[in-house]
């Protein structure tokens, strides 16, 4: 299906052909896995009605949906199969969208949604009015204003001082606690498509990295007092494990390395794909006291080598052994450090 498809494909970095599809992943710490999908159709698709026949896509499923729309989708099928999660987390593209944020609120859930740095925002809640006239020459103003400047969410920061930060543990890893300095502020933004204006509760961080320093920004309706500044930074920070798991994804499983066709197919080797993801957390989970640094890598060797026999059982033992060694040693080698 992916063959006369162009798009932008984040893999590459550019426009090309690909199948592009929205993902729904569950959540426990640093263990996920994933638990639904949609795949992307675009307009040059729903709207070619040949094009469709030959990948065989269903009447049904040729309706344009953008991203959000298939993700908001995602989050309903989960509910509706009694799916218990305590908040849903995005990236970017989500979180710069406030129909969607408005549709998760409207669900009752919580969200933790990224936002890119340029988002505009407004420190205090502004009215919204159209002007009166200045001049009587001229047409009357049709636009409507804000009462109040807009800045954006990385301007804001520029003009914090030290004493706005704080000092928060997200979370432990297997080299030391993670801790990373958190602000929080109630902020404002207008949704132009609606003329509305509506709260959130900006939350941005900072972590030194090798490279410098990165800072993340969300949004999130989790009103503080509610929840505790460590339960929302615990859940921005919660997304680290998400990216991790899409890489077993596709470097152990091989999920961007199929090249079908067709509908049907393309869900088959999806869902095969979820499930055999499912079966190395499983593992993980079981083996997690010991050995706690199994990786998919070591599982997806074992079921290779319980299949197909590519290697001795005394060599998969020593591979396997080496790994663990090298991870230890790096993780006592961090810990050393602290």
């Amino acid at each position: 299906m992916g063959k006369e498809r162009k798009q932008k494909h984040g893999n590459v970095g550019k426009t090309a052909n690909s199948q592009v599809a929205v993902y729904g992943s569950l959540c426990n710490g640093k263990n996920v896995s994933l638990a639904d999908c949609r795949l992307y159709l675009p307009v040059s698709w729903t709207n070619d009605g040949k094009r469709c026949d030959e990948a065989a896509i269903p009447m049904e499923e040729r309706v344009f949906k953008t991203k959000q729309e298939l993700a908001a989708d995602i989050i309903k099928h989960q509910l509706s199969m009694g799916i218990a999660f305590d908040y849903v987390g995005a990236d970017w593209l989500y979180g710069n969208d406030a129909a969607f944020a408005r549709e998760i609120d409207n669900m009752g859930l919580v969200y933790m949604l990224n936002i890119h740095s340029g988002q505009q925002i407004f420190l205090e809640k502004p009215e919204l009015a159209i002007p009166g006239r200045k001049s009587a020459k001229g047409p009357s103003p049709k636009k409507v204003k804000a009462s109040s400047d807009h800045t954006t969410a990385c301007k804001n920061i520029n003009s914090l001082s030290p004493s706005d930060w704080k000092a928060i543990n997200i979370r432990d890893s297997d080299k030391s606690i993670l801790k990373e300095l958190f602000h929080f502020r109630t902020v404002y933004v207008w949704d132009k498509n609606t003329n509305a204006v509506e709260n959130r509760l900006l939350v941005v961080s900072k972590r030194k990295t090798k490279n410098g320093e990165e800072t993340k920004y969300s949004f999130t309706n989790a009103p503080l007092g509610q929840y505790t500044e460590q339960a929302i930074a615990y859940m921005q920070a919660q997304r680290f494990f998400v990216e991790p798991s899409f890489k077993e994804q596709k470097q152990i499983l091989g999920m961007d390395q199929f090249q079908t066709r067709k509908w049907l197919p393309w869900h088959h080797q999806i869902a095969l794909n979820t499930m055999v993801g499912c079966i190395i957390l499983k593992e993980k989970l079981f083996n997690q006291n010991q050995p706690p640094i199994l990786s998919a890598r070591d599982i997806m060797d074992f079921l290779l080598f319980r299949f197909y026999k590519e290697m001795t059982e005394e060599r998969l033992l020593r591979q396997l052994k080496q790994r663990h060694l090298k991870r230890q040693y790096d993780i006592d080698h961090c810990n050393s450090k602290q």
